[in-house]
């Protein structure tokens, strides 16, 4: 198994915008959209689930590094 890469994030996002892009289009917030996405029974595509996952994880990584800088 190949070791995991440090910094994965930087080849993590192949087109920048497209997902915040189509969640506008769709009249709702990033992490609206992406909850709606992620839904059971979903007709979006494996690529806009893909997209929404890496939206959450982002939002995640963004509240941890908060926390860090507040201390």
């Amino acid at each position: 198994m190949a070791p995991k890469k440090k910094n994965w994030i930087q080849g993590a996002v192949k087109k920048p915008g497209v997902f915040t892009a189509k969640a506008r289009r769709a009249g709702m917030t990033v992490q609206a959209y992406a909850n709606k996405v992620l839904k059971k029974g979903s007709k979006a595509s494996a690529q806009t689930k893909r997209q929404a996952r890496l939206a959450k994880t982002f939002k995640k990584m963004g509240k941890k590094r908060k926390k860090k800088t507040k201390k």
